[in-house]
């Protein structure tokens, strides 16, 4: 009898890692960012002979390997030396002078922070680190409240590297001029992925994380497809993994392209964040997007400024494009007609936050 071959037993999987296909996971090596890793790097070197090092200001679009590339980087750095401390902040979660002063506190291993006043604590800080040399990396960095931490850092940190990310590569333009001056950053930019390069990464993390030969050949190039249009490796990841996640559920020992193709309808309206991580402009924003979807860019504008928005229009519009790279909005440029050139502001209902996965 052959009628239960093909079906998975109730104490198999088809994972040998389930972890390697979150976007966090760190591979041993970090395929097609070689350049930008020996940039960063280069930043850092001089640090490891007693002199200060540069900083960067490093873009790119979301799901590309910029903060991947950035912890690699770190990583070594922490294997080579006890002389330079690396200290990485998201800033989606700290967003305040107060909260990464406590946070850098903590990577120092200085746990009385309580009752204290940021001054106090980033004397502390001062102290431990002019005794060494620093790395800082602020991921996420527009999405900061207040830059005082950066300006005491850059003003009276010895021997340190800053590194900035953001995937939006105007954002440093509106730095206030006494951080940018002192700042003097190289800018390094990330580009998304070619067709290949996505394949060998996706290829990657498929050996890390599935049983050999689990993965049918037509569904891996398909996620392949599906990842390289998107340009977001974090796309390809969940694919992986859902479409694995289908087939056990269905108790195969087979990913197929069918499998595959059940993945990708759970993602067809998925947003990069979550809206409950927007700054509260954005989500004013996105609120009147969703009570008027499909509105010219100029009426959202109006109605913005009727409930008191303060931003200008040209700051507006900026907002509406984050929104729209965090895939929250879809904008639709139109041409000729009455109005002349326009834009047409949709919002994108999610089905799936890649954040979940």
């Amino acid at each position: 009898m052959t009628l239960f071959k093909d079906m998975l037993g109730s104490d198999e999987s088809l994972f040998k890692n389930e972890l390697a296909l979150e976007y966090s996971f760190m591979p041993k090596i970090l395929p097609h960012r070689e350049e930008q890793q020996r940039h960063v790097a280069a930043c850092v070197k001089p640090l490891l002979i007693g002199k200060n090092g540069k900083n960067l200001f490093i873009y790119g679009a979301p799901g590309i390997g910029k903060t991947a590339a950035i912890r690699f980087v770190l990583n070594e750095l922490e294997e080579e030396t006890d002389e330079v401390v690396p200290i990485y902040i998201n800033c989606w979660q700290k967003n305040t002078t107060f909260k990464i002063i406590v946070e850098i506190c903590e990577i120092l291993g200085y746990r009385l922070t309580h009752n204290k006043r940021t001054e106090e604590l980033f004397a502390v800080i001062k102290n431990m680190l002019n005794k060494k040399a620093a790395v800082f990396a602020f991921d996420e960095i527009d999405k900061l409240e207040d830059f005082d931490f950066l300006y005491a850092i850059l003003e009276d940190i010895y021997k340190k590297t800053v590194l900035l990310i953001t995937n939006y590569s105007d954002w440093i333009e509106n730095l206030d001029d006494r951080i940018k001056s002192r700042l003097m950053s190289e800018m390094l930019e990330f580009k998304p992925y070619n067709l290949a390069e996505t394949r060998d990464i996706l290829r990657q993390r498929s050996g890390y994380a599935f049983v050999p030969n689990v993965l049918d050949k037509d569904a891996f190039e398909m996620i392949v497809k599906k990842t390289a249009d998107a340009q977001d490796m974090r796309l390809g990841m969940y694919l992986m993994k859902e479409s694995a996640n289908i087939a056990e559920d269905k108790s195969c020992r087979k990913i197929t392209l069918g499998h595959a193709e059940e993945a990708v309808k759970k993602t067809d309206n998925f947003t990069i964040k979550k809206s409950s991580d927007l700054i509260e402009d954005e989500q004013k924003i996105l609120e009147i997007i969703k009570k008027n979807t499909e509105k010219k860019i100029g009426e959202l504008f109006d109605i913005y400024k009727a409930k008191g928005g303060d931003l200008g229009y040209k700051s507006f519009q900026r907002k509406i494009d984050k929104l729209q790279k965090n895939k929250f909005v879809t904008v639709k440029k139109t041409s000729g007609g009455k109005d002349g050139n326009t834009s047409i502001v949709k919002y994108a209902s999610p089905t799936k936050k890649l954040t979940e996965f």
